[in-house]
């Protein structure tokens, strides 16, 4: 019997040139959010604009195939993901949490002591997968595309120390 080997993907960071891969792999991944949102999650365009402005993007990369990304920014001590998206194909198979604890090691390394993220509060299903992870709710923040919405919607604001 031949010996099978499985190749781990590895998380890296992501360039601007890969900036439309991004943008795609993301609107494929958000495509649940369509009850609610209008259009695109987002753009190649602003995907490198966030680049340019001092946030990076961690992605899951399989051999040259990007199968999941998160956005960090860091600010002082606090730093804030967003975006984490998983291509659907590739959906349940744990990505999303080996890219939620690169993204933490990545801002503990830049000195951060806190995570914060933004969760839209029609995604039901998301407050207690992130409490499971440390997350608690501080607050909550008006939706930052309200003529993208077609119902009402707001962010619920949750941290965790890292």
């Amino acid at each position: 019997m031949e010996a099978q080997f499985y190749t781990v993907p590895m998380v890296r960071t992501a360039t601007v040139q890969e900036a439309g891969v991004l943008a795609r792999l993301i609107n494929d991944a958000f495509i649940v959010e369509a009850f609610f949102k209008i259009g695109d999650r987002t753009s190649a365009e602003e995907i490198a604009a966030l680049m340019r402005a001092g946030g990076e993007f961690l992605v899951v990369d399989g051999s040259g195939t990007l199968s999941g990304c998160v956005y960090l920014k860091c600010t002082g001590d606090r730093a804030y993901f967003g975006m984490l998206s998983i291509d659907p194909a590739a959906q349940r198979q744990g990505l999303g949490r080996r890219l939620i604890e690169a993204v933490e090691a990545r801002a503990r390394e830049r000195g951060c002591r806190f995570m914060d993220i933004h969760i839209v509060n029609l995604r039901e299903e998301l407050p207690a997968y992130y409490r499971r992870l440390g997350y608690l709710q501080q607050g909550t923040l008006p939706f930052s595309d309200l003529d993208r919405a077609s119902r009402p919607c707001f962010f619920i604001v949750m941290s965790r120390p890292l």
